[in-house]
């Protein structure tokens, strides 16, 4: 009994809140169905690194953190699941739509330029900028490899964000475009993508980015390898493993091991405020990005595009490309934008990975 009162006392409250943190963490996962494999696992590891005397920090938790996160194994094989997930066919039936990804990129550099202002360290505000990118393995790849202080506040902000895509993305998609243009229709010309042109793409996406940035060979390599299984032809189960058993097993490893990052006297801090709020400004900036610039091209194009898919070139994929569609549908139940706002989608998820080679470039010597 005394030693159990010890142990009592020996919890500050800074050791509760995060607690606490992790059992909200545990609630969203279940009960609002918010990224589930990766915020309960993340939820259950915050409570055991910050229980005191918790050998959580120096045995299990440390030893995933330094096998799958110190190294990038963790985010790398994760991308190999995403890019078995993706089919690149809206994409590769119409490549222009690869200039929305690039443009709702812009939220990283923005975000990059503010947050110089509270983090004096490139690094960390490198690392914080790249939130930006809506995926989650690049901005734990990015923040590991300069060695940010924030990789826990970094991660937790990410994956909160992508998974509140739907509650962001509305308000700022309405906000900057009329109801006239969310009724603008863009029927969808199917048309066939030859196996080889999808066996190619993969491999000539791999070899162009890496040669333009080539930090970010491993990031990009990882998820057109993903996708090169799903597209050969001679490896469908390995591809069905990659997206179900490998994603998901590489991301509940991934919310465990994160949680070596969420210890009290690391995460209560203001810096984890100033963060969040950063995050979310980039989420903003990159949908109004896309947007906008889907409004440019509309001034010199005699065939109107829906600006609204310009949205969807962040890399929350598919919850984005849906999000477009589905406020398609509520304009104008006729409006079918979903190929489009997927293959923008899709084209997101690569100017993504670029976008955290370039930040690497930048910063990483």
């Amino acid at each position: 009994m005394e030693i159990l009162y010890e142990n009592l006392l020996a919890f500050q409250w800074q050791d509760l809140v995060m607690i606490l943190l992790g059992c909200l963490l545990i609630f969203l996962a279940i009960k609002k169905e918010m990224e589930p494999s990766l915020l309960l696992p993340m939820g259950l590891g915050t409570i055991l690194v910050n229980i005191p005397g918790s050998t959580a920090l120096t045995g299990p938790i440390a030893e995933l953190y330094n096998a799958g996160i110190a190294n990038e194994l963790f985010p790398l094989l994760l991308f190999i699941g995403i890019g078995a997930m993706i089919d690149f066919g809206p994409l590769l039936t119409n490549p222009k739509l690869m200039l929305f990804g690039a443009a709702a990129q812009f939220g990283i550099f923005f975000t990059l330029s503010m947050a110089s202002i509270f983090f004096p360290e490139a690094k960390d505000a490198a690392s914080i900028a790249i939130i930006g990118a809506a995926d989650g393995p690049t901005s734990i790849a990015v923040a590991n490899t300069l060695g940010s202080n924030y990789v826990g506040a970094i991660t937790v902000a990410a994956y909160s964000y992508m998974a509140l895509v739907p509650v962001i993305q509305p308000p700022v998609i309405k906000a900057l475009t009329t109801k006239k243009e969310r009724m603008i229709r863009m029927p969808y010309e199917q048309k066939s993508v030859s196996k080889t042109t999808r066996i190619m793409f993969p491999i000539i996406i791999t070899v162009v980015a890496s040669a333009i940035v080539p930090d970010a060979t491993a990031l990009i390599g990882f998820l057109m390898f993903g996708n090169l299984i799903r597209e050969c032809g001679v490896l469908d189960s390995l591809s069905d493993t990659a997206q179900n058993v490998l994603a998901n097993l590489i991301t509940i490893f991934l919310g465990i091991s994160v949680a070596f990052n969420m210890v009290a006297d690391k995460f209560l801090q203001l810096d984890t405020l100033l963060i969040m709020g950063l995050g979310l400004i980039a989420f903003v900036v990159d949908t109004a990005g896309g947007v906008l610039f889907a409004k440019l091209i509309n001034v010199f194009s005699k065939k109107k595009i829906n600006p609204m898919i310009g949205a969807a070139g962040i890399s929350a994929f598919p919850m984005s490309g849906r999000i477009v569609h589905k406020m398609g549908l509520a304009e104008d139940p006729q409006n079918h934008l979903l190929m489009h706002s997927i293959g923008v989608n899709v084209s997101g998820q690569i100017a993504s990975v670029i976008a955290g080679g370039i930040i690497l470039s930048m910063f990483g010597g």
